[in-house]
């Protein structure tokens, strides 16, 4: 598959991801009352716990949970993500915890790890729907999940000969992203197309592995997914 039938492709994913979004799931709302005790649980890879940021306060999830506290003064957050962690390590690893937690929001972003592992896209495809199958109908949580960044565009793959494979893939990945969460109601958060724009303006977005954000892409990356979690606040 060519670059440019890669991007056609992904460009077409997208618009079908933002034409669903809006009319999802509207019941599915955090709390009208902002005072409430609420729960954020954040499960995935290595982007979730953080690694490539200079400390825990600068991954995307505690960025995101300061702005959620600004909301709601009485949030708390719970970080389940693992490095390395794949699709199926969320399910064995994270899903249970989070489930019993019964929290009010949860984010969901995992992928990478299977792609460079060589996990088939169908294998990936049917993780994701046990994953948000099970936090939609035994949580009343609401589920934010983001589609994969470009990871040809990072430094880890650019001139590799992997990078029309890994390209190839995360579109496949964010396919099924996109269909899995128009089913199940789950806010979509785009990071694919910002990432291929941004990054190879922005180096400084990617910290100095050449593959994980920086605390510049985290921030970002917090920017990006707060606007998903913010399509799901209810008003006073």
């Amino acid at each position: 598959m060519t670059i440019t039938r890669i991007a056609l492709l992904a460009a077409a994913m997208v618009v079908a991801v933002g034409c669903a979004g809006p009319g999802a799931d509207r019941a599915r709302m955090l709390p009208r009352d902002h005072g409430v005790p609420l729960l954020y649980v954040a499960l995935g890879d290595s982007t979730v716990e953080g690694v490539g940021a200079t400390g825990p306060s600068a991954n995307y999830v505690s960025r995101l949970h300061g702005r959620l506290h600004a909301v709601y003064p009485r949030a708390s957050v719970v970080n389940l993500g693992a490095g390395g962690a794949t699709s199926a390590d969320v399910i064995a690893e994270q899903l249970e915890g989070a489930l019993l937690r019964r929290p009010h929001l949860v984010t969901l972003s995992i992928g990478p790890n299977d792609i460079t592992g060589g996990v088939p896209a169908l294998e990936y495809e049917r993780n994701v729907e046990t994953i948000l199958g099970r936090l939609t109908r035994e949580t009343s949580a609401v589920v934010v999940v983001n589609l994969l960044p470009d990871l040809a565009v990072t430094p880890r793959f650019r001139g590799r000969e992997t990078k029309a494979a890994v390209a190839g893939l995360t579109v496949r990945f964010n396919n099924a992203l996109g269909r899995l969460a128009r089913q199940y109601g789950v806010e979509v958060v785009d990071l694919y197309q910002p990432s291929r724009t941004e990054i190879p303006r922005h180096p400084e977005l990617v910290a100095a592995d050449g593959y994980h954000p920086s605390d510049r892409g985290y921030e970002r990356w917090a920017e990006l997914v707060w606007a998903g979690v913010e399509r799901r606040i209810s008003a006073h």
